[in-house]
């Protein structure tokens, strides 16, 4: 087990170097800031690992692709087989840059919260989601109208999505759609496809369904890819929000870490379960942090760890230095008890 930086989309100095002084050898990029509108070049791709091996680092994962990418294929409409086309080239391209992980989800609508602005430990803002001040099976400008503070981003993306209900079956016939198609070329490229959790994990939004909600959609999914280039960038945050809390991540990892599936880990934690949950510092939410590393450690699992979202501390920068040292701190302090205990 490792740690990894990330949860930015451009390389700088500072951040690399922070890294680095922390101790941290691994780097992720979300939905990196690189030329093209359709896939992601071979050249750019190699620019963007040189830039990281400078560092003495090495470029663990890109975490998706931007959504107008591949939007059309989640939602299963015209123009579908053309970006699958194109996000084929970008996994091409990936493989032979020598990046080993691309991580993806598929949530068309994106991540919803309905406050980033709650109250948390000693003042600290969080995030939080509560679903009864959504409208979520209504589609498209309805939904729009009904998506609380802080995610006018994502009104556009409801806004320019499909005017009817996304069923849960449709929904499935898109993932194995997709699936088929690009997992022939992760195969062949020596990529590993990390599917990350639905965020919030409900039923539906946005008028679109959600399938990645529990574990029995997750053994589905491995099902349809059947294949080694098929893993889960399991975000202990999500599934920890998922119906059964504390018990239902540890259910994921005793199950898919002994096969191997468990490719990375977002290390968060939150307080509650849908349909209404904040989230929170390490060690005040649903698990106990000491015992999921443990458990990890204990599945084989030798993937690399990411601290994901931190709360907005006082006196911190927009992409929260002081709450990832936090964290980062945190979670080597467990991996080092659980590696030497």
């Amino acid at each position: 087990m490792r740690l990894a930086i990330g949860q930015f989309n451009e390389l700088d100095d500072a951040t690399l170097t922070f890294g680095r002084q922390l101790g941290v050898t691994g780097v992720q990029l979300n939905t990196p800031r690189l030329p093209g509108e359709r896939h992601w070049e071979l050249e750019d791709l190699l620019v963007l690992k040189r830039a990281v091996e400078r560092y003495g680092m090495k470029l663990e994962v890109l975490e998706n692709v931007p959504l107008s990418f591949y939007h059309k294929a989640i939602l299963g409409i015209e123009g579908r087989d053309e970006q699958i086309e194109h996000y084929r080239t970008t996994i091409r391209n990936m493989g032979r840059a020598g990046i080993p992980v691309l991580g993806y989800h598929f949530m068309p609508n994106g991540v919803w919260r309905t406050s980033f602005a709650t109250p948390g430990r000693g003042g600290a803002m969080v995030s939080s989601f509560d679903l009864s001040r959504v409208a979520p099976d209504t589609p498209r400008s309805a939904a729009g109208n009904a998506v609380a503070e802080g995610n006018a981003g994502l009104r556009s993306l409801i806004e320019t999505g499909p005017d009817e209900i996304i069923t849960e079956e449709r929904m499935w016939q898109n993932y194995e759609y997709f699936m088929k198609a690009v997992i022939p070329v992760a195969e062949e490229e020596g990529v590993k496809l990390a599917l990350h959790p639905d965020d919030p994990p409900v039923n539906m939004l946005g008028g679109v369904a959600r399938l990645f909600r529990n574990k029995e959609s997750f053994v589905r999914a491995m099902n349809i890819a059947d294949s080694d280039a098929w893993g889960l960038d399991l975000c202990f945050g999500s599934c920890s929000s998922m119906e059964g809390g504390a018990d239902n991540v540890k259910e994921l990892v005793s199950f898919f870490g002994p096969r191997g599936k468990i490719v990375y880990v977002h290390f968060r934690d939150v307080q509650g379960t849908v349909p209404r949950f904040d989230e929170c510092f390490l060690g005040e939410g649903n698990y106990n942090p000491a015992e999921m590393i443990r458990l990890l450690k204990s599945t084989g699992f030798d993937g690399f760890i990411l601290d994901d979202h931190v709360p907005e501390i006082a006196g911190d920068t927009p992409w929260g230095h002081r709450a990832r040292a936090h964290a980062i701190g945190y979670i080597q302090g467990l991996i080092a008890a659980a590696e030497h205990g």
